[in-house]
């Protein structure tokens, strides 16, 4: 097919949003390793982990085996609202890169929310209200799960909670006061208003808070508080279940001009956008049908993957959760105040672990500084602000173009662009002015980490 008829933006049509989502897990060999409950280090039953999720949530959590799970009515009608979102060529950094590589973006950005957030975000807030609950509680890092959470709580009427790491509640006031526009209730993480927070704060006091602190502090919120259920915006099963609308659609687009990515690249943090962008393009790769390098791409200062520990570890800095096995920094890790994107979660998906170490995808780490430059390389051709997490795809996936530049290879390259970068004004400014420097923590500091990890089952 030739260059001229593929068009700058690919839409699908609203028939075409996916009307089931896609559990990449029914595919998998090695299937994710169960939650394990602290006290007894066995696998967590259904009846355990009520008290904390929705029922149905649950069940998707603890289902390893039915590859496709029907999207409810309400939650496709919720979706028609902002998806299909676009998969765009991105001609214009191609031309500016001068490199062979055709490059293509999934554009999360194009609902109020300003992320891919709000796809799992409006499922889970469906099924707490089909439960009856009153409310949800939550944490959030650089603000968008907040933020898209708390849309959705207003859609269906429930009281909404979000406890939000400290350094961005204060670097970001603008995401929260739209949280607070829709109706939540923000408090910044760790606090004085539950009693893991207060712990947390006198062991380490004036800390800038972390993802861990803040996951401790919703969880005793959501149990000490009949009607009440925690929910996560990343790193859960049920969430990159959800999140698999991104790589359906990406893959119907891309089919639609019979395009075959090479390449294909998310960022990571806790695995809720690149579980969800490569779920098809993995089941292919699992069932031998297909092959596809897939890349994962994590900050330096918070390196789940690329210098983590596989192995089991508390879900939370509190140690109230249930415990997971996945690459992790230790549930005490507390990545610098400088870092500016929401990637600051100690561990990584299970899922996307078990595949990781499997060898199906790699990982690699980039530095904040490159980050940004890459960040503004894109927005001023292509028109975009993109988010600081969107920007270390973007960053790994201009290296990729740069090197097929070098090697002459027309690769094609795919890669997720979460959202835009509009909340994070802050952190941009720090990069013009170069205030930002880059952290990256030392074998000490990591070492320190993991001699906190609980004995292994």
């Amino acid at each position: 097919m030739s260059e001229q008829k593929i068009p700058y933006k690919i839409y699908l049509d609203e028939k075409e949003i996916p009307t089931q989502w896609y559990n990449v897990r029914a595919d998998m060999k090695n299937k994710p390793a169960p939650l394990l409950n602290p006290g007894t280090l066995q696998p967590m039953k259904p009846e355990e982990l009520a008290p904390v999720f929705c029922e149905e949530l649950v069940k998707q959590e603890m289902d390893d085996d039915t590859a496709y799970i029907p999207i409810p009515e309400e939650i496709l009608n919720f979706y028609k609202m902002y998806r299909p979102s676009p998969l765009i060529r991105a001609y214009f950094l191609e031309k500016k890169l001068d490199t062979p590589a055709k490059i293509y973006y999934k554009f999360e950005g194009n609902n109020t929310s300003g992320s891919h957030k709000l796809n799992s975000a409006i499922a889970q807030a469906y099924y707490a209200k089909k439960q009856g609950l009153k409310g949800v509680t939550t944490e959030t890092g650089a603000g968008q799960w907040g933020t898209a959470l708390s849309m959705a709580c207003s859609y269906f009427d429930l009281d909404c909670q979000v406890y939000m790491v400290k350094v961005s509640y204060e670097q970001k006031p603008f995401r929260r006061e739209v949280m607070r526009t829709y109706g939540a209730s923000v408090t910044p993480s760790p606090s004085e208003t539950t009693n893991v927070g207060k712990a947390i704060l006198k062991e380490h006091p004036g800390t800038t808070g972390s993802l861990g602190c803040a996951i401790s502090e919703a969880v005793e919120a959501a149990t000490s508080q009949e009607g009440y259920r925690y929910v996560l915006g990343s790193v859960l099963n049920q969430v990159l279940l959800h999140q698999s609308v991104i790589g359906l659609e990406t893959k119907a687009a891309l089919d639609k001009y019979n395009i075959e990515p090479d390449i294909i690249i998310g960022c990571a943090g806790g695995g809720s956008n690149l579980g969800g962008l490569i779920s098809p393009f993995m089941g292919q790769k699992l069932r031998g049908e297909k092959d596809y390098r897939i890349i994962a791409v994590e900050p330096a200062s918070c390196p789940s993957f690329t210098r983590g520990k596989y192995a089991y570890d508390f879900c939370d800095t509190g140690k109230v959760c249930p415990m997971a096995k996945m690459y992790t920094l230790g549930s005490g890790f507390i990545p610098s105040a400088n870092h500016a994107g929401g990637l600051r979660y100690h561990g990584m998906s299970s899922i996307l672990s078990q595949l990781y170490d499997d060898g199906f995808m790699e990982a690699t780490s980039v530095e904040q500084t490159k980050v940004f430059e890459a960040a503004e390389q894109f927005a001023r051709v292509e028109g975009i602000l993109p988010a600081p997490e969107s920007s270390h795809a973007i960053r790994v996936a201009i290296d990729e173009a740069l090197r097929c530049k070098e090697t002459g290879e027309e690769k094609t390259i795919v890669f997720g662009l979460t959202g835009t970068g509009y909340f994070d004004m802050v952190a941009y400014e720090k990069f013009h002015n170069k205030e930002m420097t880059d952290y990256i923590p030392t074998d000490e500091d990591l070492q320190k980490s993991f001699d906190t990890l609980p004995p292994q089952p």
